[in-house]
């Protein structure tokens, strides 16, 4: 998972890597401090887009040159790459009610304990993250022979030694001064980087750690990935997940290119969804010297990588959070009740993938 074939300064120079930097985003040089920093304008008319592609062969049943038409009986129109076999794209396969209820999952559910985070390393398991940032609490680190503090916390992480982080109200926070370090739950949430499901993955070994504690992915989303899953299986075979990975990104950040080969079969796929604003995907070869075919993923679409397609690199080197090309106001009208701001405020500047695996 996520391994690599080359690394340090080769790897700047590979194919790959130069496409990368292509999408990347990047802002324009400002003799001003004042002014709101730019992007640059980026050439996507090379950007392979599914959603387009769908449009015109519901129309006309014309596709352009590389892309294949996949017949598997679903609802909508699957798609392949001729040069990418294992390789299926569903443009905007899951309903809006779905997108829904799995960024809300993601934020509310996913990341709480067991679960690991990459907050597990420095902070312990933090239980409800996204509660404490939405109700503007802040996590403070204190000596456990020392409880200073006169209110009591909402929620508590041990992280092995003789300090712990509590959440507590912003008010009790300032009370405490610089005598202790302080982390704004908001800030901590956008930090958020990756949760795991099911069985969890040890980055440090690159391997899973089936002895580490865990809880099945829940019975709903094994469901979803299961009926996604079906075009890519083999004939009498079904997919059974295992394990997940929830990765969150937010404006500048990129997901590497990489492999996913940490499971035992690679004939079962990954079932990758997006949710948020829009990105830019990179599918690649079996080498990095191997030049990536850029995509773009919207809210909804669904992609699946089995057996040779297991193989290629691939990464997200773009997220695009503006108005203009977030593509996310379905989103948005879904998200305006009151009760929902929270999730409307994240959502609006981020991009969540779950992807989901068979691991034996």
């Amino acid at each position: 998972m996520y391994g690599s074939d080359r690394a340090g300064d080769d790897a700047e120079r590979t194919a790959f890597r130069k496409t990368e930097k292509k999408y990347k985003l990047y802002y324009e040089n400002s003799k001003s401090t004042k002014k709101k920093k730019q992007p640059k304008q980026v050439d996507l008319s090379e950007v392979l887009d599914f959603k387009s592609i769908s449009e015109s062969f519901n129309q006309n049943v014309e596709l352009p040159p590389g892309v294949v038409h996949v017949n598997c009986g679903f609802d909508r129109p699957i798609f392949g790459l001729e040069n990418s076999p294992g390789f299926y794209f569903f443009p905007g396969a899951l309903t809006l009610d779905e997108q829904c209820t799995w960024i809300r999952e993601s934020l509310t559910n996913f990341p709480q304990p067991p679960n690991r985070t990459n907050h597990n390393v420095i902070y312990g398991p933090i239980s409800n993250l996204f509660v404490a940032a939405k109700e503007g609490k802040v996590f403070i680190e204190e000596e456990t022979s020392d409880n200073g503090l006169d209110s009591e916390p909402s929620a508590s992480v041990s992280n092995g030694d003789s300090h712990r982080w509590k959440f507590y109200e912003e008010d009790i926070a300032r009370s405490r001064g610089k005598a202790c370090k302080t982390v704004p739950a908001s800030v901590l949430l956008r930090k958020l980087r990756w949760s795991t499901l099911g069985l969890q993955f040890d980055w440090s070994n690159r391997n899973y750690a089936v002895s580490l504690p865990h809880n099945k992915i829940p019975n709903a989303l094994c469901q979803l990935a299961k009926r996604m899953a079906e075009p890519a299986m083999p004939i009498g075979e079904e997919f059974w997940p295992e394990a997940a990975i929830v990765n969150y990104f937010g404006s500048g950040d990129t997901l590497g290119g990489h492999l996913d080969d940490m499971e035992a079969d690679w004939s079962k796929p990954i079932v990758s969804m997006s949710f948020g604003c829009k990105a830019i995907f990179l599918l690649g070869g079996k080498s990095r010297q191997d030049e990536p075919l850029a995509m773009f993923l919207r809210s909804g679409d669904v992609v699946l990588m089995a057996g040779e397609a297991r193989e290629c690199f691939h990464g997200v080197p773009r997220i695009f959070t503006d108005e203009e090309n977030a593509e996310i106001t379905p989103l948005e009208l879904r998200f305006s009740d009151e009760d929902d701001r929270c999730f409307l405020d994240y959502i609006r500047t981020s991009r969540i993938n779950i992807n989901i695996r068979q691991v034996f």
